[in-house]
């Protein structure tokens, strides 16, 4: 055991002795002007390296330098700019006065993406045909270190609209082998506009035949986007996919996606080509989509007058010239595509849907809705239509079609009272400008009709309220004592007209048990004020006096329906009918007290009453 320790410490002294003896004899500012030759040889980019370089034994044997830049050809501002970098070199190649750098390693640097960043060609440079192929050397593969590593970073990235994208804190690990087999691992934070991305992602890829041939695996992508007017919460979740791109014809494809938004999941495939316009093919299946939670939407339990309402973390910033909404740079606009998506489960504004599909397709910026169907409940919808954003506002019109949809959630989906319940069936062809509940409550147009099986309006029971109204009137007449089960259930039919906001109903007619009424009149969905008058008959339950009886069972009462949702008001006429009831029973016996009399000097006076009656 002695003898082994020894022979061990021998080695670790003849280990130390050597690479001391190496770092004494080999400047590492040796390899300076070898550095910037390479560098500028494989990629063409300028390397520059300001003060001195030294070593650094321990942990691994490394050359420090100070500040260092990477320059594009031509161009104004570095592409990389770092205050300190760090190689990791292998030590053998050193005997023989040669470097090999295994790891490069960048602290603090900045990366700059921007047109003053990119390669600019000479002024006088000569310019070769159009679809001349590039050079031989452009095909090969740059990156030629086994391991990249960029820690605590700035990414500056100009979009083509002009406006500078920061990613910070970006920290990034590239290692590959000779086969060009790459492993990637990268986290940043992404701040604009009061709010924060957290991205992390970690994959494998195929570089080997770059850049005529690029795929990937993407093993895991965690995200999380929390600030202004986003929900409470925030968008969090994971996504794994496989990708492909070939860049002869510039396709590129997508397998074997998996992604999750809170609670919401996503999987399919994706693909299409970028070379002219883009076009694009998406195939997507979901078993759980819960819109409320993606746009921050909850139902609320505390008012009927609205029924779903925002929750987010806060209004976005003020900017004092706000730009107005333009559809031009809409990326539909740019690109043309297919979506198909089939989702088991899906919420929406406090709805629960089963089985949605929907197979859309978009040209020139018209977007076209084949299909939109679904089933909600015991009923079933359908949704087709076009959506337009080649104008500056987007232009919608749908053909809906809904087969015994309950119409109270309907009603607080679109933020409106859930005084009305019953299974909806429609027919209709509505037209307008915006995709939101408020658009469509202001800016739509059209037609449809409707009818409502087993309609019942809450708090408003037309048979007791013509009952109890006689009531008060007559003695003559009374209604039932206790009021039969589904008494109140109603059959509704007619049509509705839709104007900028103005819900007009023409022609409703409706029928229970008891009670016939025709109806007619209009709802304000802006300002939410209500105005229908009915013409309600209450046909059974009456007793009493028979003539009073057989006049009301025959005779529509007139009552109207007013005011704010809020709280509506009524008027029930029912004095008209009693007081017509009494000028016609009154008129019977003058006109049988005439004919008894006709020889009475008196009868002139009666006869000229009865007219007057």
């Amino acid at each position: 055991m002695r003898r082994f320790i020894t022979t061990l410490a021998i080695l670790l002294v003849v280990i130390v002795a050597g690479m001391t003896a190496l770092v004494l004899l080999v400047n590492p500012n040796d390899f300076r002007a070898y550095m910037t030759q390479q560098v500028e040889q494989r990629s063409g980019y300028r390397l520059a390296l300001n003060g001195d370089l030294r070593w650094h034994v321990w942990p691994q044997l490394s050359i420090l330098s100070g500040q260092m830049t990477l320059t594009a050809p031509g161009a104004q501002q570095p592409l990389v700019s770092a205050s300190n970098m760090r190689l990791d070199v292998k030590l053998l190649p050193l005997l023989s006065h040669q470097l090999a750098v295994k790891q490069v390693m960048l602290k603090g640097a900045v990366v700059r993406l921007t047109p003053d960043s990119e390669a600019q060609s000479p002024a006088n440079a000569p310019v070769g045909p159009a679809d001349s192929a590039p050079p031989e050397s452009s095909h090969g593969w740059k990156f030629d270190i086994d391991q990249l590593r960029v820690a605590d970073s700035l990414l500056i990235w100009q979009q083509s609209n002009g406006e500078q994208l920061n990613v910070r804190d970006l920290n990034l690990q590239l290692s590959q082998n000779q086969r060009r087999q790459a492993h990637i691992e990268m986290s940043s934070r992404i701040s604009r506009d009061q709010r924060e991305l957290l991205v992390s992602l970690n994959a494998d890829a195929d570089l080997s035949r770059y850049p005529q041939h690029l795929s990937a695996m993407i093993n895991q992508l965690d995200y999380q986007l929390t600030g202004a007017d986003l929900p409470t919460e925030g968008l969090k979740g994971q996504a794994k996919m496989q990708a492909d791109w070939r860049g002869d014809n510039q396709a590129f494809s997508l397998k074997e996606m998996a992604v999750s938004a809170n609670d919401s999941q996503l999987e399919g495939s994706a693909s299409g080509t970028l070379a002219g316009r883009p076009q694009l093919k998406i195939a997507l299946h979901s078993a759980m989509l819960n819109m409320d939670s993606l746009l921050g939407l909850e139902t609320a339990n505390v008012s009927n007058t609205q029924g779903v309402e925002a929750q987010r973390s806060g209004p976005g910033p003020v900017i004092s010239q706000p730009t107005e909404h333009d559809n031009a740079d809409s990326p539909l606009n740019a690109l043309d595509g297919s979506l198909t998506l089939a989702v088991d489960k899906m919420r929406w504004r406090g709805m629960d849907f089963d089985q949605v599909a929907l197979n859309a397709s978009s040209t020139n910026g018209l977007l076209k809705l084949a299909t939109l169907s679904g089933k909600a409940g015991n009923g079933t919808f359908s949704l087709p239509g076009t959506v337009n954003i080649r104008s500056p506002q987007t232009q919608v019109a749908l053909q809906p079609l809904l087969q015994n949809i309950a119409v109270a959630p309907l009603l607080k989906a679109f933020d409106m009272p859930q005084s009305l319940s019953g299974d909806l069936s429609l027919t209709g062809n509505f037209s307008g400008t915006g995709l939101t509940v408020p658009s469509f409550k202001r800016a739509w147009q059209g037609s449809a009709e409707l009818s409502l099986n087993n309609a019942q309006m809450a708090g408003l029971n037309f048979q007791q309220m013509i009952q109890r109204a006689v009531e008060r009137n007559s003695s003559r007449v009374r209604g039932p004592s206790k009021t039969e089960d589904g008494s109140n259930l109603q059959q509704i039919k007619g049509s509705a007209k839709l104007n900028n906001g103005q819900l007009t109903f023409g022609d409703l007619q409706g029928h229970s048990s008891m009670l016939d009424y025709s109806g007619k009149g209009g709802v304000n969905l802006a300002d939410q004020q209500a105005d229908i008058t009915f013409g309600v008959t209450v046909t059974k339950g009456w007793q009493g006096d028979d003539a009073l009886v057989s006049r009301l069972q025959q005779t529509p009462v007139p009552l109207r329906i007013y005011g704010p949702w809020s709280s509506l008001n009524y008027s029930l006429q029912v004095d008209q009918v009693l007081r017509q009831q009494l000028q016609d029973e009154a008129k019977k016996r003058l006109k049988q007290w005439s004919d008894r009399n006709q020889s009475s000097d008196k009868n002139s006076s009666v006869q000229k009453l009865i007219k007057d009656l």
